[in-house]
C-alpha cells in the first residue's frame, strides 16, 4: 500500500486537493507498484521499456486536505500482453474512500514501437500476469 501526504501545495484557494494532483499521486503508486512486483522504473528504463499512459480515469468520491495521510491501493485488473490496466482506491486517515480511479499503459521500446514481452522480455510479462492473477 502506497502512502501520499497531502503537501499545502496540492491544494486549492478553498484548502482543498486540487483534482490534477490525484493523477500524479497513481503515478507515484503505480512506480511503487512496480517496484514492489520487482520491476523498479530503473529497471524497466535499463532494459529499455518506456510505459506511456493510455488513458485515466478518476472518480472524485471525498475532498482530502493538507496534512492528510492518502493510502493507495494498487491493483492490476487487467493485462493480455500489450496493454496493462491498473484500479487504485485511494483512502483517508479513517479508512473511507476519497477516489477510486484507473489507468491503462502500454509498453513501447526507445523508438516508440510496441513491444512483444512475453517474447522479448519474459520475466516480466510473467510478473505482470502473476499479478492480474491473484
Amino acid at each position: 500500500m502506497f502512502q501520499h501526504i497531502v503537501q499545502y501545495y496540492e491544494t486549492d484557494k478553498m484548502g482543498i486537493t486540487h483534482h490534477s494532483n490525484y493523477i500524479r499521486w497513481m503515478e507515484e503508486a503505480r512506480i511503487d507498484f512496480l517496484s514492489r512486483i520487482g520491476w523498479d522504473y530503473a529497471k524497466l528504463e535499463e532494459e529499455g521499456i518506456i510505459s506511456p499512459v493510455v488513458s485515466v480515469a478518476c472518480k472524485y468520491i471525498r475532498t482530502t486536505t493538507f496534512g492528510d495521510t492518502v493510502s493507495i491501493e494498487v491493483t492490476a485488473t487487467e493485462f493480455k500482453g500489450v496493454k496493462l490496466k491498473l484500479g487504485y482506491i485511494m483512502r483517508n486517515d479513517e479508512g473511507t474512500t476519497v477516489c477510486e480511479a484507473s489507468s491503462e499503459h502500454c509498453f513501447l521500446d526507445k523508438q516508440g514501437l510496441p513491444i512483444k514481452l512475453k517474447k522479448e522480455y519474459p520475466l516480466f510479462y510473467h510478473a505482470l500476469m502473476e499479478c492480474c492473477s491473484l
